[in-house]
């Protein structure tokens, strides 16, 4: 059953204050999720879980402390604030804590213009069963795919609301559908595998389940007799898919925690040259339909658009309201927190400059290298920027690609890298963090 989010938070609120609060702010989530698994055409697992949660965080002059529970009685309530006053009151002062001034908050906020919610519903499990079993047998079809080791699809639908007494009170949902499948071809030592998936908060956004298996299915038959390459230092191409996690690393080297520690290989680099000329990251909060769309931050700050990155030059740390006042800066409304934590700056919808050339043309410029196309593990060393990763994906002669290779390591230094790095016109639209496909110099492979 439904329950009235924004009464919960006030009632945290007068908890709070009859415990002793100076102030307060109290966050409460509803999720309910559904999740189908299937294996060789029968049903392998179903998961439901729905459930309230309820995030209480009080200061009493520069301490604060947080508490969270999933009990939503009046008396679990009261007994929430009073250990959470107790517990702040241990605290260590923190002179950059506090609630955002009145002045600060989010008013008129227009979140039906974000239309984060499927007014659908939700869909039957025989639905999301069906549609796992197509993206199985999409997989399955594939020539040279030997099994499918999960095929998926599931549903969230989530709503929260959070109140402070600071006068700021505000709510939103929004819905999830996804879809994935992971394929394996060849046998023992010589198996591989590769994945598809897919996620939209409409399921009418959502492409079919025999596309999304059929994809899984290619790329996977794509790495059949996959080989170590030649150790040397060659140029690399991220895929479009995995190309996101270097924007990644940029991100969590702007992030202000980071910065107001000192421990970010960009930490004096404010208004220098991060990036190519031309090239920008810009953070956009407001676009319709997008799984990280919010119309206000965890603080109840308004979200706003924020040139990170312009024209390559580094324009703006990632900031909330504590690391913003160590750094003697405004917040950039990138607060984020759970019901369990105090809030923290991240960044949600992030666009990469696109180029105008495609993955195929930087192939062909790249003449001799490695296309990545998946990534595991990371070395990263926060301060100084050095970079190593294991990668596999295809090896590339004469701008085309000559077979699939694995079982390698790339590595260099982020500074470095991101300032030579040339995008494709790939990016997917639909994704929170956009980024096309980026040709790296200055790159070592580690192979055979």
């Amino acid at each position: 059953m439904a329950q009235d989010l924004e009464n919960l938070t006030q009632q945290l609120l007068d908890a709070a204050r009859k415990a002793g609060a100076e102030a307060a702010d109290a966050l409460a989530i509803e999720s309910d999720s559904i999740a189908i698994d299937v294996l060789k055409g029968k049903l392998e697992n179903a998961e439901r879980t729905e459930g309230v949660d309820l995030g209480l965080r009080v200061l009493i002059g520069a301490r604060q402390a947080n508490v969270s529970v999933s009990d939503v009685r009046p008396e679990t309530i009261a007994a929430m604030a009073e250990r959470a006053v107790a517990m702040a009151r241990e605290a260590p002062e923190d002179p950059t804590v506090g609630l955002a001034d009145p002045t600060q908050i989010a008013r008129h906020l227009d979140i039906a213009a974000l239309d984060l919610v499927d007014t659908a519903g939700e869909p039957a499990p025989a639905d999301l069963q069906r549609a796992a079993m197509e993206a199985e047998a999409a997989a399955l079809a594939v020539k040279g795919v030997s099994q499918v080791s999960s095929a998926s699809a599931s549903y969230s639908s989530r709503r929260m609301h959070l109140a402070a007494s600071n006068g700021f009170s505000g709510g939103y949902g929004r819905t999830g559908h996804s879809i994935s499948c992971v394929a394996i071809t060849g046998s023992g030592t010589e198996m591989e595998r590769d994945y598809h998936g897919e996620g939209r908060g409409h399921l009418s956004d959502m492409p079919s389940a025999q596309e999304i298996g059929r994809i899984a299915g290619e790329r996977t038959v794509a790495l059949a007799g996959a080989r170590k390459p030649k150790t040397g230092a060659y140029p690399m191409l991220y895929d479009e898919r995995i190309a996101g996690s270097l924007m990644g690393h940029l991100l969590s080297a702007i992030n202000g925690t980071a910065i107001a520690r000192g421990a970010s290989w960009l930490r004096d680099a404010l208004g220098e040259q991060v990036l190519p000329a031309g090239m920008s990251l810009i953070g956009d909060p407001h676009r319709p339909r997008i799984s990280a769309s919010r119309p206000f931050d965890a603080e109840g700050l308004a979200t706003r658009r924020v040139s990170l990155v312009e024209d390559g030059v580094l324009r703006s740390w990632v900031l909330d309201l504590a690391t913003g006042r160590k750094l003697g800066l405004d917040s950039t409304a990138h607060g984020t927190r759970g019901t369990s934590s105090i809030p923290s700056p991240s960044v949600g919808n992030v666009a990469l400059s696109q180029g105008t050339k495609s993955r195929d043309e930087l192939l062909r410029e790249m003449g001799t290298g490695l296309l990545i196309t998946s990534m595991i593990g990371a070395s990263i060393n926060p301060t100084t920027g050095d970079y190593s990763r294991g990668a596999s994906g295809f090896w590339v002669e004469n701008g085309e690609i000559a077979y699939p290779v694995n079982e390698c390591t790339v590595a260099g230094n982020l500074r470095d890298m991101l300032k030579t790095i040339i995008p494709a016109n790939d990016a997917r639209h639909f994704v929170s963090h956009q980024a096309p496909s980026l040709l790296v110099e200055g790159l070592t492979l580690a192979g055979e």
